[in-house]
């Protein structure tokens, strides 16, 4: 009886103690680099600090706060031309981080959304295909309310997503493609 009541201790500790671990990193940076501009492409990076004016401007077309006063393009080329546009964005999906690789071509239009690394159930990641339908259309239509189907069970998720994808796409349109 002893040893039946301390075998089912150590199981309920272990249950208790055993919890599922959901982390799965796709890319590393270097990786992530390859994929959006393809190998041998020179990456630079390009520190933006948006002034307060832009910040209210970006935060208005993103619907998203900005969460630090500098941002980061990763910027691709080749034989000096620029190939495009990357950013790495993280954000928080319930209680766990994503990041994702957002590209935009030399335009600054999204051609590309790449999950890096995903820390929730597997279950709540979106699909490539999802991102997929993001690529053709404008800023103003990237929301659940326009062009946007959204993914039962994985709102959370996709929301971050499509929060991202914005806030990079306004960083753009706001800063960079304004710069003289």
């Amino acid at each position: 009886m002893k040893f039946f009541k301390s075998r089912l201790l150590f199981i309920l500790l272990s249950l208790f103690v055993a919890s599922p671990s959901y982390a799965k990193i796709y890319y590393s940076k270097q990786e992530a680099m390859q994929l959006a501009f393809g190998e041998g492409a020179e990456v630079e990076m390009l520190s933006l600090f948006p002034k307060a004016d832009q910040v209210k401007r970006i935060e208005a077309l993103a619907r998203v706060k900005l969460d630090s006063p500098l941002f980061t393009f990763y910027v691709g080329k080749k034989a000096g031309e620029i190939l495009g546009y990357a950013a790495i964005e993280t954000r928080n999906v319930r209680t766990k981080p994503e990041t994702l690789l957002v590209v935009l071509t030399a335009q600054g239009k999204l051609s590309q959304v790449q999950t890096l690394a995903f820390h929730e159930p597997p279950e709540y990641q979106p699909p490539a295909r999802w991102y997929a339908q993001l690529f053709n259309l404008p800023l103003d239509e990237l929301s659940f309310r326009a062009g946007v189907q959204g993914i039962s069970g994985a709102t959370l998720s996709t929301r971050a997503g499509l929060d991202s994808v914005r806030k990079v796409l306004a960083i753009y349109q706001i800063i960079v493609a304004e710069q003289p």
